[in-house]
């Protein structure tokens, strides 16, 4: 069975401003929690480690050594 881009998770490249899509999906993992996020609600990433995060205290959270 073939996937469309929006049953599977993106692959995007994180820049300090934006990022850009690498493979076309709907959303991204989140690398804390595991949630899907949407690439329209994703507002939280690290340029560094190439991660996505669900929320401001999780990206905080993995930041300061607390995940």
């Amino acid at each position: 069975m073939l996937m469309s881009s929006n049953d599977r998770a993106a692959t995007l490249q994180y820049g300090p401003n934006g990022f850009r899509v690498i493979n076309p999906g709907s959303d991204v993992v989140c690398a804390v929690s595991g949630d899907r996020i949407a690439l329209e609600a994703l507002r939280y990433w690290s340029a560094a480690r190439q991660e996505a995060y669900a929320s401001p205290e999780l990206a905080t959270r993995r930041l300061t050594g607390g995940v």
